[in-house]
């Protein structure tokens, strides 16, 4: 009789333990739940969606490019060449690529009675790997801004043109130390008066700097450009003068339509000693290449 009494005091405390045991599980089991839940919430909702891919997926031959009747006005072909040598002159060389679709180039170089004349094209295509950060308009724009540093031009902005200083150049003096004029209209600094004032008379030898050389064009200068494509710059370089080399003149515009970088380059380089490439005609001719690709873009 001693023995079921015992029994029956001890399994209902059993009981008891074993529901609390349950109960406890439960609640931490509920807990779980709703964290992970809240987690899977917040974790889909801040995923930003992938931008969209470029507007170009492909890009142009560089060699079938430019106009043959532009090509002809830039690269005069001599006299003594054979209608087969035209016909590889302007057929231009392919310069060398392993994806036609990212990046693609030709040039060209035709020798010419005023000297050597040498063009290029290339097309670089940018893509952007992860289009969760940036779309590939905006990774071709940051490899824009960085050649455009490199050139050592001012990153264009809304800046008023001072009064005589050349179209488009948005720091109002030429970028290109070198190309900076010492003669023309416009190139005469505030102190040039006193000086010429202060030179002897009697010496005819000296010019004066107040009467400019009607024969010296104004220097042009390197400068961000307007209307062409997205964004675009110019570089004009002028080589160091020889006693007996003449000065050759390289003209690079690079502009961006898109995800689109096109680079073109066209260099002058006088045979007679002493000459010097108008840095308005050589600019021109660059400029005007680079505004029918720019159009062909847009087509």
């Amino acid at each position: 009789m001693e023995r079921k009494a015992v029994r029956r005091r001890v399994l209902p405390g059993i009981a008891m333990v074993t529901a609390l045991v349950a109960a406890v599980t439960g609640l931490a089991g509920c807990t779980d739940g709703g964290a992970a839940g809240t987690s899977d919430q917040k974790g889909g909702g801040s995923s930003p969606a992938p931008a969209q891919p470029g507007k170009y997926r492909s890009l142009p031959q560089a060699c079938k490019a430019a106009d043959p009747k532009r090509l002809k006005a830039m690269l005069p072909a001599a006299d003594s060449l054979t209608t087969e040598q035209r016909e590889q002159l302007y057929a231009g060389t392919a310069d060398p690529s392993f994806d036609g679709d990212r990046h693609v180039g030709c040039h060209w170089s035709a020798q010419a009675p005023e000297g050597n004349l040498l063009l290029s094209v290339v097309f670089e295509r940018v893509v952007s790997y992860d289009r969760g950060a940036a779309s590939d308009d905006d990774k071709a724009h940051k490899v824009f801004v960085r050649r455009l540093t490199d050139a050592h031009l001012p990153f264009p902005g809304p800046t008023s043109t001072p009064s005589g200083s050349p179209a488009g150049s948005p720091s109002g003096a030429p970028a290109n130390p070198a190309a900076t004029p010492s003669t023309g209209p416009g190139a005469e600094s505030p102190a040039a008066p006193s000086a010429s004032a202060s030179a002897p008379p009697s010496s005819p030898s000296s010019p004066s700097s107040s009467s400019p050389s009607p024969s010296a064009p104004p220097e042009l200068g390197s400068r961000v450009l307007e209307g062409l494509g997205n964004e675009a710059y110019l570089d004009d370089k002028l080589s160091a003068a020889g006693a007996s080399a003449a000065q050759s003149r390289t003209v690079r515009i690079v502009f961006r339509t898109s995800n689109v970088l096109v680079t073109v380059e066209y260099s002058v380089q006088p045979s007679a000693p002493g000459t010097v490439p108008p840095s308005a005609q050589t600019q021109e001719r660059a400029n005007q290449l680079a505004e029918a690709l720019a159009e062909r873009f847009n087509e």
